[in-house]
């Protein structure tokens, strides 16, 4: 591609990932992007939580609340799994 600009200072570092852009104007560009981070995980099993996005803060901010988590009690902590267990915990627990 033939693309070697000298980088800004702030992005002279291997945490950010370089992104090659076709600009309209027809030239080939290096964006430097933040990578993602890694998915949301359960404070129990630490399994990957569904329906919790991963993406850096500046994007989450503009998602409304309920596209950042599920809607039930603890979405977005733990897994379903281990609200089901913890929830049969708890009324067993009352039971005795």
């Amino acid at each position: 591609m033939g693309v070697t600009i000298m980088p800004r200072p702030a992005h002279r570092t291997r945490s950010r990932r370089k992104a090659i852009v076709r600009t309209p104007g027809g030239r080939v560009t290096i964006h430097y992007e933040l990578g993602k981070p890694g998915p949301a995980r359960c404070a129990i099993c630490g399994k990957p939580l569904n329906g919790v996005p991963r993406e850096i803060p500046s994007v989450l901010k503009k998602l409304a609340k309920t596209e950042k988590r599920p809607e039930r009690p603890y979405g977005g902590y733990i897994c379903p799994k281990c609200l089901s267990r913890l929830l049969r915990e708890a009324v067993r627990a009352t039971i005795h």
